[in-house]
């Protein structure tokens, strides 16, 4: 159950607290707002329609997804304006009547003519997850590489970003939140949509459904590398509404977990590691921050490799570190331009244009830049200083 507010007075009730209309499921923080809602809330026309949409959760993850898909196809149109879906050739969907989206690297990488556009519905994408998966689950097949297309584009093989992820991940969640809490799609697709929430800015819903989801799996008895993923994801979004200290700590003690449990050599602790670095500069502990890069990228380039978005991601955020600590160097910042240009380049091939990791290492690149004309200038200037008093 993600739902964890009165549908009146939007009290918090987290998991458990008030009732629930007996008919629909709908969450009330007690009887007068659940009486309120019934007289003057028009809960009265709506309860049976909510019943037969499968309750309250499913009809509230119904309306979310549809609102994501509409932010989506709105943010997209000028990319896909008269495009047709590569799933179903068609403009606008026959049953739903959307639109077209695309958020992944398709025709968004320099140096590539696939001639491949990754234009598609939300509902064609959501709908060819849904029977790989259906079809590995009747067929006792393993659901990796299949699960991967609900966040995956199948042509690209990058990973969809912003409010395409969003949109596609309530397409997700609506999918599988029927399931037992002990499915093992359910609480996947729960995580899916706690990310694709932070990954298109909503990040109090996020934070929201990641804090439901950290209660389900300890009360279905996850283990304790699933448990780790979920307080890593958690610890995301403190980052992003600005709980530093509270993200720093627990992105710590999730780096320190995934080592003893998995060692250094393992995609999740590069990955966890990666996330402490990245809280430690935003403390500006930049020291800390260096160290830990310093010692992981080597292990990031072993295991994954050079164009790995976490290898990328290990060695932007090192550059990043090298340039704002205030001990830098002059040889310091030269390194950081100098990494930062060839991350750029790499980001935009493997990546495109408009994904995040490129924008952002073209920001960062943008600064480092700006700092070491700075140095240069200064530089300049103390040498004709000196040569003046000689």
């Amino acid at each position: 159950m993600i739902l964890t507010q009165c549908a009146v007075c939007a009290t918090d009730l987290g998991l458990s607290l008030g009732k629930k209309c007996g008919r629909c499921s709908t969450r009330y923080c007690g009887p007068d707002c659940q009486v309120q809602h019934w007289e003057r809330g028009g809960h009265e026309a709506l309860c049976r329609r909510i019943r037969r949409a499968g309750g309250a959760e499913q009809y509230h993850a119904d309306i979310k997804c549809n609102e994501a898909v509409a932010v989506a196809v709105e943010a997209c149109a000028d990319d896909t304006r008269g495009q047709t879906c590569y799933i179903c050739m068609e403009a606008v969907h026959s049953r739903t009547g959307e639109g077209l989206v695309r958020g992944c690297a398709c025709g968004d990488r320099d140096g590539v003519a696939s001639g491949r556009t990754g234009i598609a519905h939300v509902s064609c994408l959501a709908e060819q997850a849904k029977i790989l998966n259906d079809e590995a689950e009747e067929n006792n097949l393993a659901l990796k590489g299949r699960w991967d297309r609900w966040h995956t584009c199948s042509l690209c093989e990058q990973d969809y970003h912003g409010v395409v992820f969003c949109a596609l991940s309530w397409a997700c969640w609506k999918t599988y939140l029927g399931r037992p809490e002990t499915d093992w799609p359910r609480g996947a697709a729960m995580m899916l949509l706690g990310i694709g929430l932070g990954d298109a800015g909503r990040f109090e819903e996020a934070l929201s459904v990641q804090e439901a989801e950290l209660a389900m799996r300890r009360r279905a008895g996850a283990s304790a590398g699933r448990i780790l993923d979920v307080q890593a994801n958690l610890a995301v979004s403190y980052h992003n509404l600005g709980r530093l200290e509270e993200a720093s700590s627990m992105q710590r003690d999730v780096y320190s977990g995934q080592l003893k449990l998995n060692g250094e050599e393992n995609r999740g602790t590069l990955m966890a590691a990666n996330n402490y670095a990245i809280s430690l500069t935003h403390l500006k502990r930049y020291a800390e921050a260096k160290s830990l890069l310093h010692k992981m990228i080597p292990v990031a380039r072993r295991v994954l490799d050079e164009s790995s978005e976490i290898t990328l991601k290990m060695r932007w955020k090192y550059a990043e570190a090298l340039c704002r600590d205030t001990a830098a160097t002059l040889d310091d910042v030269r390194e950081a331009v100098t990494t930062l240009e060839d991350t750029e380049r790499t980001a935009r091939r493997v990546f495109g244009a408009s994904h995040p990791t490129t924008t952002g290492h073209e920001e960062s690149l943008r600064d480092a830049r700006a700092a070491l004309a700075a140095r240069d200038v200064e530089a300049l200037g103390d040498a004709l200083g000196a040569l003046g008093a000689a």
